[in-house]
């Protein structure tokens, strides 16, 4: 899969199924209503238009359903003709298991992806998970030949035709973002540490022309970042903040994605057991998230101020790792009792939001992270959890999953109630909850918007993603396509506004809110 080069065309082009491997997918109305001429030249002659057919009458869907045209040359697969309303319409967690299990391995290879015009981009981040960067199998590294997976969709319905060139590039440049945060969360921390994530930030900056902010090691005690230094601060490789700022001219509002960049993570001197700690390099999908979706976003024109945000540390054990009943204080000015060194996204996390709105002056702080493993109780494997100071905003994460196929699903937001979890005798409060049944990852999400305060007039988005973040051993680079539909309104991009949780009646009614009020508007 590491040398797998995706490759989205308007028109595949025709090729003997022999000479390219090819799988036709969609849900079971789409495919029956595409036509023999719109297939064929890739199916010739090896697959007849009778054969076509007696597959298509053949395919029964629960929830999906696949079929062999010709060996395992060419097939056709069904996606669930219906999915819930908490599901994406694409049914992007089927479409990526169909195409992992239903194309081989092949030099050539051809997707084609029937389905509407607005299920087009999860679709395509769909695809693009089916395909990891990272290995570090042996055999992998003697193949030096490259692999080309090309992708061609097939539009149903009123706004068919091929796609675009903007489109194109639109959904290559989406699914470069999902890869690449893959391949980070995938990589362990031998080889991503946190001077291997900066060099990573480096990189994507450099591409986009730009040159990032560094706080690094001491630097950080130095400047009051309490939270992120007192995690990182035993580590090998010291913690840093680092920060990618797009300033474009006419810009409106200031944007920040906040993500932790928890590299390893031990659990500290609260140390993680022999089975629960495997795995936790995925700490840090957050800020890979932000570095995918970053990429991307700036790529296709993003027209207020962005800035991401990495609080990158590795959570280890040793002479200088933080110990509980340490008080730290954090940039917000804020002072917090460790009771829990496995705690400690909250911390890095409490710093770059108190950054964001301090000294990026930002109306809009989304941070996104792996924060809790009650996530993964309160929402699932497939839905991350999202909490924050907006209705509309909540509404908007909720649509912007489902555009996107990563789902979202809200989290109980009542300060009033749980935040006195935290209460501390000596300090401002504790970095864990006392009652571990009340609302874990809620509570979590506090502790983050608590340090930019509960009143703060902006809008606050936490987007826990600790589950959907991987499936099995393998990386999702979940949180880059639900970013770019999220904010999809601020991109110059068409396919990205179609996303968007945005439409035109909601347009009209932004139009007559009062313009200076941040919390009730939308990018």
């Amino acid at each position: 899969m590491a040398n797998v080069s995706l490759e989205f065309r308007a028109n595949a082009g025709d090729s003997e199924p022999q000479n390219r491997l090819v799988l036709i997918l969609g849900q079971l109305p789409n495919l029956q209503r595409v036509t023999w001429a719109q297939v064929k030249g890739k199916l010739q002659p090896a697959v007849s238009q009778e054969t076509w057919q007696s597959a298509l009458s053949t395919l029964n869907p629960n929830p999906t359903d696949n079929c062999s045209l010709y060996l395992n040359y060419a097939t056709v697969a069904a996606l669930p003709s219906r999915v819930s309303r908490h599901n994406s319409p694409s049914a992007a967690q089927f479409l990526t298991r169909l195409v992992r299990n239903c194309l081989p391995r092949g030099a050539s290879r051809c997707i084609v992806m029937v389905c509407e015009r607005s299920e087009v981009f999860a679709s395509a981040c769909a695809i693009a998970r089916a395909f990891p960067l990272f290995t570090r199998r042996s055999s992998a590294t003697r193949k030096t030949d490259k692999r080309v997976v090309a992708v061609e969709f097939i539009i149903m319905g009123q706004d068919g035709g091929p796609l675009d060139v903007p489109t194109l590039e639109c959904l290559a440049n989406a699914a470069d973002g999902v890869r690449l945060a893959a391949r980070i969360v995938d990589t362990p921390c031998n080889e991503m540490n946190t001077d291997h994530f900066l060099e990573e930030i480096k990189a994507v900056g450099s591409e986009l022309g730009i040159v990032p902010t560094v706080i690094r090691g001491e630097e950080l005690k130095k400047k009051g970042f309490g939270g992120i230094y007192g995690v990182g601060k035993a580590a090998e490789h010291p913690p840093v903040l680092a920060v990618l700022s797009h300033t474009p001219e006419g810009a409106t509002q200031t944007i920040a994605w906040v993500g932790k960049g928890i590299v390893y993570d031990t659990g500290g001197l609260s140390i993680k057991g022999k089975t629960s700690m495997p795995g936790m390099k995925r700490d840090c999908g957050g800020a890979a998230a932000v570095l995918g979706a970053f990429k991307a976003a700036i790529k296709q024109g993003f027209k207020d101020n962005l800035h991401a945000v990495f609080c990158l540390a590795e959570n280890a054990v040793g002479p200088n790792a933080t110990r509980p009943d340490d008080i730290h204080l954090l940039y917000s000015g804020k002072t917090v009792e460790i009771n829990n060194t496995d705690a400690e996204g909250r911390l890095v996390l409490s710093d770059g939001v108190a950054y964001s709105s301090k000294d990026l002056c930002a109306d809009i702080i989304l941070d996104i992270a792996t924060l809790t493993g009650a996530q993964g109780i309160s929402t699932g494997k497939y839905h991350a959890a999202v909490m924050t100071n907006s209705e509309e905003w909540e509404a908007a994460c909720v649509k912007a999953g489902r555009n996107s196929g990563d789902l979202a699903h809200p989290l109980v937001y009542c300060p009033e109630l749980h935040f006195s979890e935290f209460t501390s005798a000596v300090a401002d409060m504790k970095n864990s909850v006392a009652d571990r049944e009340n609302a874990q990852s809620s509570c979590a999400g506090l502790f983050i918007a608590s340090h930019i305060g509960f009143d703060w007039p902006g809008v606050w988005v936490h987007v826990d993603i600790a589950s959907p973040v991987h499936t099995g051993e393998r990386a999702t680079g979940f949180g880059v396509a639900f970013l770019l539909a999220l904010f999809g309104r601020a991109s110059e991009d068409p396919m990205l506004n179609l996303v968007s949780p945005l439409g035109p009646e909601a347009d009209a009614q932004c139009e007559a809110m009062e313009r200076d009020s941040k919390r009730r508007r939308l990018v």
